[in-house]
């Protein structure tokens, strides 16, 4: 399977940003039943409006540097930063004199239940209860083409 390569960045990005929003533009990397990852790039005195959302978001900060909320706290936060914004929570980030490039993960809710965990129990005649379980991966086999350390692969 081929390496799927996602573009973002500048060339790349919408002009308008995400809905409520000023002096933004963003590129969406992925979105999907998991999660959404987009690119934010402020200009000077940009803002996302302060909003919710029903998801775990992360704005983490890869250039530059600005402001974020959540509730009714505000703080800096520069490269290198990521602010943890809890579902159903407002929050934004804007900035003042100077422009912010960020990567900003949504991690969506499960759409389903998922069942209990359930004890595990032995089987058979004489077997012993089980108070732990134990098991291992099952063997590999070994191909050549596949190994990263082979002469055209990566080095050792």
């Amino acid at each position: 399977m081929p390496v799927e390569l996602r573009r973002f960045g500048v060339g790349h990005r919408r002009p308008d940003g995400p809905p409520g929003t000023t002096g933004i533009e963003a590129q969406v990397v992925e979105g999907g039943e998991l999660g959404f990852i987009g690119e934010l790039a402020f200009d000077r005195h940009a803002r996302v409006a302060p909003h919710s959302n029903p998801n775990w978001t992360y704005f983490l900060v890869i250039e530059g540097g600005g402001w974020v909320g959540v509730g009714e706290e505000r703080t800096r936060i520069q490269a290198g930063e990521a602010a943890v914004w809890p579902p159903d929570v407002i929050h934004g980030a804007w900035t003042d004199g100077s422009p912010m490039r960020a990567i900003l993960v949504e991690l969506f809710p499960p759409r389903i239940a998922l069942p209990p965990v359930l004890e595990g129990t032995a089987t058979g005649d004489d077997a012993p209860p089980v108070e732990r379980g134990e098991g291992h991966l099952a063997p590999r086999p070994y191909n050549a083409a596949d190994d990263p350390t082979s002469a055209e692969g990566e080095p050792r």
